[in-house]
């Protein structure tokens, strides 16, 4: 059983900083495609940051450049998401997903193409 469980949001103003964490258990493959993806009130579910775990190839998308940063922790099991510099933009539940197989541009930036979910972790910048 895959169990993916985030911690680490919180409420910070605007150019702090938070870093996510996301343990996860269950998953037997070297080859796991792993994601942030986050989703503001009444808005679609995007992603964020993904991490390729054979190799530890990072994609970000374009609002998040040079301000999130993914990465993992193979002796703990465990994803990270550093935020800096975050923006009332940045505000929602902040979830990790993971995907057997590949992690290719076009993969990872939508929802459905992965297999495993955490339950979540909120996020809120004020100005």
């Amino acid at each position: 059983l895959v169990q993916l469980v985030e911690s680490g949001g919180g409420s910070v103003q605007t150019g702090g900083s938070l870093r996510l964490s996301c343990a996860a258990s269950g998953i037997t493959s070297d080859f796991v495609c792993m994601a942030w993806f986050r989703q503001a009130r009444g808005k679609e579910r995007e992603g964020v940051a993904s991490l390729y775990t054979e190799g530890s190839t990072t994609q970000y998308a374009d609002s998040v450049k040079g301000r999130f940063t993914i990465s993992q922790d193979n002796a703990k099991n465990t994803l990270y998401l550093q935020m800096n510099n975050l923006e009332p933009e940045d505000i929602g539940m902040y979830y990790c997903a993971a995907a057997p197989g590949g992690c290719g541009r076009r993969f990872w930036i939508w929802p459905g193409n992965f297999n495993y979910w955490g339950q979540g972790t909120q996020v809120t910048v004020s100005s």
